[in-house]
């Protein structure tokens, strides 16, 4: 009886007393951040984990102020904002409304107090992804892991390091030379690592993983009609721009109303066959063409090109005349594939991406490849084009070495990596190569178990479905480039942190299931 009141206690509702919306306002709200925030909050411990002085040198020397002169906002309010903004899956409009209404992240950005004013505008984080490269992003995430050489004291956890390299042995010769009675290391283990420059002197440390994926664009689907009118649609601006009453006598003719006319007739058509397809695309190529020759034919009588102060106006331009070229050849050629492929007027970078998936068969965007160590993940490569992972293994394998000093143990990746020529490479250092073999299957311990990969594929998934790697908003290369190397810093913050917090991981493994697992629309 005792235990069944006990229960109903505690499904009882809360008796918090009620309050009239009419309650009096706070005339002012001003805390030191020192004596009232929670020091086990997870911005104000990751605050105390990154090198702000250090991370600060990598924002400044993109400003270059010895030309300009003029000061910028603050390098740890820029840097801190793109990471609340990632880590969050925040847009940049509410990045900006969250950071004046927290006052943990306000702490996290370096404010010594509350303030209600909002800490920049929205439309400066173009100009943050712009300064800040994939380059320099992972220069960030890799100093903020305590692996930079210029870094004084490393700050990344000891779990980073592939091992030490013998460093028993070399803090006992250390002791020696300094005529020291404590053999114990001084603390900067990570720097002994990194600072390591003669691989006679050590042997292969570690264990890495190593995949590619592709990061989808946040494009409409493209199709070869819907591309045309608007390329054509682009073409007619253009004219518009360049007409000019003083040079011209008569504006040329686009039959723009009957071009759209045209594509409406067949685009709004629920099903539609190869012919009539074919003939839509035809016509729209047609009108593209003339608009073309229409306006390089206004082109001719400028004396100097009128695009000195409309750089947006050329580059379309040039897009649409490589775009129309490669449709021509398509058309002609009764293909849909041709090299450099154009699938964005208005983002001309982004490139099919062929995935072979049930679900996504190719998707468009940019193709990285990752690779992680001790739970740590680093960009390695970026590529708007599509290329085959098994040529970048070996850049993976030198990039680790530039990291760590040494090179790894052994290697964990996909079929596609486990070729003759990267298995003759790796074996002259003493790589193991553990993939699934060429040929038939043999019993062989160099075989990978099931789940040895899943650390990476898991980190794809955390990328994807909590963090938005699944659909890059960003519309300039840089830009995107930009957005995704911020990505992957994020996930080392976020274990450099600790954990993932609750609700964003219960939202991670729900949109894991829906993508992964529900059966796929036909």
């Amino acid at each position: 009886m005792q235990g069944n009141m006990a229960k109903a206690l505690k499904n009882r509702a809360s008796k918090q007393e009620y309050s009239s919306p009419k309650q009096l306002i706070l005339p002012g709200f001003e805390t030191p951040f020192a004596h009232h925030l929670n020091p086990a909050n997870r911005w104000v411990v990751l605050a105390g984990k990154i090198p702000w002085d250090s991370l600060v040198g990598v924002y400044q020397s993109q400003m270059r102020n010895s030309q300009t002169g003029a000061d910028g906002i603050n390098p740890r309010v820029a840097i801190g904002a793109l990471i609340i903004k990632h880590m969050c899956a925040l847009d940049d409009r509410e990045t900006v409304l969250q950071m004046q209404e927290n006052m943990y992240m306000q702490y996290f950005i370096g404010y010594s107090s509350f303030s209600n004013e909002p800490a920049f505008d929205p439309s400066l984080f173009v100009d943050f992804r712009k300064r800040l490269g994939a380059d320099q992003i992972n220069e960030i995430s890799e100093r903020i892991l305590g692996l930079s050489k210029e870094d004084k004291a490393p700050v990344g956890e000891a779990c980073v390091q592939p091992g030490g390299c013998d460093n028993e042995k070399q803090d006992g010769e250390q002791g020696k030379s300094d005529n020291s009675a404590d053999p114990e290391p001084s603390g900067d283990t990570g720097r002994q690592t990194t600072n390591i420059t003669e691989p006679e002197q050590c042997a292969n440390k570690g264990q890495i993983i190593v995949d590619a994926t592709a990061c989808p664009q946040d494009i409409r689907y493209p199709t070869d009609l819907d591309l045309l009118n608007d390329a054509r649609e682009k073409s007619e601006e253009l004219i518009d721009f360049l007409f000019c009453p003083d040079k011209h006598l008569v504006k040329p003719r686009t039959y723009r109303e009957i071009a759209r006319t045209v594509y409406l007739k067949t685009a709004q058509k629920r099903h539609k066959t190869k012919k009539e397809i074919r003939t839509a695309i035809k016509r729209q190529l047609n009108y593209l063409k003339r608009n073309i020759k229409s306006i390089h034919k206004l082109l001719s009588s400028y004396e100097f090109l009128p695009f000195k102060r409309h750089h947006r106006e050329y580059k379309y331009l040039l897009v649409i005349q490589t775009f129309y070229e490669q449709q021509a050849k398509m058309f002609a050629d009764k293909t849909h594939q041709i090299e450099h492929r154009i699938v964005s007027i208005h983002q001309p970078h982004v490139r099919p991406i062929v995935r072979g998936k049930t679900n996504a068969k190719v998707e468009f965007g940019a193709k990285i490849e990752v690779s992680i160590m001790n739970g740590f993940s680093f960009l390695e490569e970026l590529s708007w084009e599509a290329y085959n992972e098994s040529t970048r293994l070996m850049n993976t394998i030198e990039k680790y070495k530039k990291r760590f000093g040494v090179y790894p143990t052994e290697v964990l990746a996909d079929k596609i990596y486990c070729t003759r020529d990267n298995k003759k490479k790796l074996k002259l250092l003493g790589i193991t190569l553990r993939g699934k073999p060429l040929g038939r299957s043999k019993a062989v311990e160099a075989h990978v178990r099931p789940g040895e990969r899943n650390p990476i594929e898991g980190k794809f998934g955390q990328a994807k479905a909590g963090y938005g790697m699944n659909r890059i908003k960003a519309r300039l290369q840089q830009t995107s480039e930009s957005w995704i190397a911020s990505i992957v810093m994020v996930l080392n913050l976020v274990k450099l942190a600790g954990q993932i917090p609750y609700y964003l991981m219960r939202e991670i493994l729900i949109k894991f299931y829906i993508i992964n697992m529900m059966p796929s629309r036909t």
